[in-house]
């Protein structure tokens, strides 16, 4: 990443004239030749269990250089120090980002945002702008309080927050055992000639984390490309367990759809995979960079590069195992 960006590239994105100086509390990729040149993505993290905090600057990267996207990456900060803390949950500095993207990715967990900073992300929601959730999104906002409690993944008022009415679904429980039970990815009947499954075939996605429960069936406007094949072991070649974890299997991929506040529908993509280690599948990286295509109704690359950007050594998933005192420049490279 350039130490400087031209002034244009920051204003365009709506952050200040230091952002990609490596004090700023996020990360700024400028996008390389490609096909997404022009667009802007920002990625949220901001989740204690799932390392988003190291699964999203590489997301980020893939899609700057291989295909030209522009991408902000946020994060959990500790305003004490200004690290990277995934247990703040109050707290992500940089969201007027949104302000002016194209598409949103979300992998937040039971975040209580204030006001001032779910305004952004509520405000590019509502204008009917594409979005991507991955994994914890389903229950990203535990917001009680405030003028977007709405947006809660247990609320009433509006059943199941974001969650549910966004992306399709809202956090329900674990359906694989956790730590236990790997997930392989199995294509939908029917869905393989759907863009976003362009260049894969069963199995080809695969991760460490277990499968989610969704409510059967997902809501109408849901399409499901992706079943969680449950695997009785954490590697990519154990068995599939029997019994009824895998009858019927779950989603774990789909596509929706959310019409806005604004008047305008948008293109939504929902996975509950994403954990920092489940990016080490190729597999789950095309989904995802094929998703990104998808949502901002880009014609979707046949294969679609999907290589690693520089060294990538997530850390293993779990409470209070992220890595403390690092800060945004720290994933820079």
């Amino acid at each position: 990443m350039s130490a400087y960006l031209p002034m244009v590239l920051l204003a365009s994105v709506g952050l200040g004239p230091n952002a990609a100086a490596g004090a700023e509390p996020w990360l700024l990729f400028p996008g390389e030749h490609g096909p997404g040149n022009g667009k802007h993505i920002v990625l949220i993290s901001g989740d204690e269990e799932y390392r988003s905090e190291e699964g999203l600057p590489q997301l980020a990267k893939i899609l700057a250089k291989h295909h030209g996207f522009t991408c902000t990456v946020l994060f959990a900060i500790d305003a004490k120090d200004g690290t990277i803390n995934p247990n703040n949950g109050q707290h992500i500095p940089g969201l007027e980002a949104l302000d002016r993207a194209d598409l949103m990715i979300i992998l937040t967990r039971f975040r209580h945002l204030p006001d001032d900073e779910m305004k952004h992300i509520v405000d590019y929601v509502e204008s009917g702008r594409p979005i991507i959730g991955m994994r914890t999104a389903t229950h990203a906002f535990n917001v009680h309080n405030g003028k977007y409690a709405r947006y809660s993944w247990d609320s009433q008022q509006w059943p199941g927050g974001f969650g549910r009415q966004v992306l399709g679904e809202t956090w329900v429980d674990h359906h694989g055992h956790h730590g236990s039970q790997s997930t392989r990815g199995v294509i939908a009947p029917g869905m393989q000639d759907h863009p976003i499954l362009h260049g894969l075939k069963d199995g080809d996605i695969w991760g460490p984390t277990d499968v989610y429960a969704v409510h059967l069936p997902l809501p109408k406007r849901c399409t499901v490309l992706v079943l969680g094949q449950v695997l009785d072991g954490m590697h990519a070649t154990d068995k599939p367990a029997g019994g009824r974890q895998n009858n019927p299997m779950m989603p774990v991929a789909w596509t929706t759809s959310y019409r806005g506040e604004a008047g305008k529908t948008a293109r939504v993509f929902a996975t509950t995979m994403g954990a920092s280690q489940d990016l080490l599948s190729a597999g789950l990286r095309r989904l995802l960079v094929n998703a990104s295509y998808w949502c901002l109704a880009m014609d979707v690359p046949s294969r679609a590069n999907v290589n690693l950007v520089g060294t990538y050594k997530p850390t293993a998933f779990g409470f209070n195992r992220f890595t403390k005192g690092l800060r945004p420049a720290d994933f820079a490279k």
